[in-house]
């Protein structure tokens, strides 16, 4: 079967924001005297959905604290950047998409995270007319590497798992849509080099 669509996941992937989401981290582990090193978010934090990072740190730093109060923070630090900014496009995204779109193959975006954060990277990047649909963390109640956000792409889309293909840039997100039969890409970036993608 051919494929009719193309899956981008966000972060990572179209775009090049794991440096500030790692940034952001930081500012709201330094309010509890915690020195967060790039090297450990590389390794252990980038890729993975926002309540799991929460409670790997909590339990990490033993912080007198809810996950829930650690991901407010960190999502008040995400929308006070993307008040004024947007992420900026990983290297080729955008030829990519120009391309794909003068095949006639359709385009969404499946991701974790929350649909502001999506419509605030196609606004600012004049991307809105190319996807047809996005499917993200606000939609679903498990997030990656559950299939559950693919699920939901599949069916916005009205095609089966044979007419798409994803695009991933961690061993997460892979997993995702494998689990949920769609074949997949697997685009590493500098965070994800050292994830296990067989």
């Amino acid at each position: 079967m051919a494929v009719k669509a193309i899956l981008f996941d966000h972060d990572g992937t179209l775009v090049d924001s794991e440096g500030m989401h790692y940034r952001i981290w930081k500012q709201v582990l330094k309010r509890y005297d915690i020195d967060f090193g790039e090297q450990e978010y590389r390794q252990e934090h980038a890729g993975v959905p926002t309540l799991r990072n929460a409670e790997v740190l909590l339990k990490r730093y033993q912080l007198n604290e809810s996950a829930a109060a650690l991901i407010d923070q960190k999502e008040i630090g995400t929308r006070t950047y993307l008040q004024q900014n947007c992420f900026p496009l990983m290297a080729g995204a955008r030829s990519l998409i120009e391309a794909l779109v003068d095949r006639n193959l359709r385009l969404a975006v499946v991701t974790g995270a929350g649909r502001a954060s999506v419509q605030n990277t196609l606004r600012g990047h004049g991307l809105e007319q190319h996807f047809e649909a996005i499917a993200c963390g606000d939609d679903v109640r498990h997030s990656k590497p559950s299939p559950e956000v693919y699920l939901l792409a599949l069916e916005k889309l009205g095609l089966s798992k044979d007419e798409c293909l994803a695009f991933e840039d961690t061993a997460t997100g892979v997993a995702a849509a494998h689990a949920a039969g769609i074949a997949c890409c697997a685009i590493p970036n500098e965070f994800s080099l050292h994830h296990d993608f067989s």
